[in-house]
């Protein structure tokens, strides 16, 4: 009988991360086919509707107002055009439309009622609709769920220990209660960090740790390489490596073997081959963006990701659709 774990230990982390990278991706890959199918890859779709201008200080992003980037700030776009994005990403075989704005928190404002209508819109497509929007209050999260919003996106980034080196406008637990009251209102967590920004090996354990003890599983995990953006504070640091990417994938799947693994940022900067290791590893989730960009940041366009999954004999996941009695 397949069951999860959730008292999981550091130690026992650590000792699944450190194993020799073969044996690694060898039990990932056979605790993948138990759980997953493993020739389907979720693509969903991100799309900026609001851009730039942001109050936060996180070193890695182009979307702080503080940094020097060439981002063009953008104003929260008009609802009809956010539903020709969603269409088209139907259309291209997105089963998950995820909304991203670059605010601090949600204010209950006319632009977060326009998120609701949003929410509404894309939902109503019959695409699992997803949001980023900073953090969230108990109350809010409830109304993006009664709008019909499955997925609420928030990155825990790092682990506890290095959050601070990151970000320092806000803490650690604003991310864990944001999470919290997502959680309470029913909707989905999609929760996962970046690698490159510094961190030890010891601060990527202690993330996932933190992830894989949750009272339940976060239903994605993205896994993040740092996009090194020039004018952030984190411009200068190494690419990271693949190996290092294989590796937090494969751990992620053995620890929380029901959720979709995101390969997230940093895919253009991978070769096809690489993106397969992350396949093999237990990835089954992708981003696509629209005009080959994820967010802000470069990214593989709809097609060529198709022609890799004809390569690889993959295929987009097809949902199950609820029986209708």
């Amino acid at each position: 009988m397949k069951t999860k774990r959730h008292d999981w230990t550091k130690e026992e982390i650590q000792a699944i991360y450190n194993q020799p990278l073969l044996e690694l991706v060898h039990q990932a890959a056979t605790i993948h086919r138990e759980w997953q199918r493993p020739n389907e890859v979720e693509v969903a779709t991100l799309l900026s509707i609001k851009t730039g201008g942001c109050t936060e200080d996180c070193s890695y992003c182009s979307q702080a107002a503080r940094y020097h980037t060439d981002i063009k700030v953008q104003a929260l776009l008009p609802t009809d055009v956010v539903m020709k994005h969603a269409e088209k990403a139907k259309n291209n075989g997105a089963t998950r439309f995820c909304m991203a704005a670059a605010w601090r928190e949600v204010r209950d404002n006319r632009d977060f009622d326009r998120v609701i209508d949003m929410v509404k819109g894309v939902n109503d497509m019959g695409l699992e609709v997803c949001c980023t929007l900073g953090m969230l209050t108990e109350s809010q999260a409830v109304r993006l769920k009664e709008a019909g919003l499955h997925a609420y996106n928030h990155n825990l980034d790092t682990s506890e220990e290095y959050y601070n080196e990151v970000i320092s406008t806000r803490n650690f637990d604003d991310r864990i209660n944001t999470i919290g009251h997502v959680r309470k209102a029913g909707i989905t967590v999609c929760s996962g960090g970046i690698i490159g920004l510094g961190e030890t090996h010891a601060d990527r354990i202690a993330m996932l740790t933190t992830l894989a003890t949750m009272e339940k599983h976060p239903e994605s995990v993205p896994i993040n390489a740092l996009a090194r953006v020039k004018g952030t504070p984190l411009e200068n640091n190494p690419k990271v490596d693949v190996w290092d990417m294989v590796r937090m994938i494969a751990t992620a799947r053995i620890v929380m073997p029901g959720a979709m693994v995101r390969l997230s940022a940093g895919r253009i900067e991978m070769t096809e081959t690489e993106q397969a290791w992350c396949f093999m590893a237990g990835a089954n989730s992708i981003f696509t963006g629209e005009r080959e960009t994820l967010l802000t940041t470069p990214n593989p366009g709809v097609s060529e990701d198709m022609q890799m999954f004809q390569n690889l004999g993959l295929k987009p996941l097809v949902k199950q659709q609820p029986v209708v009695s």
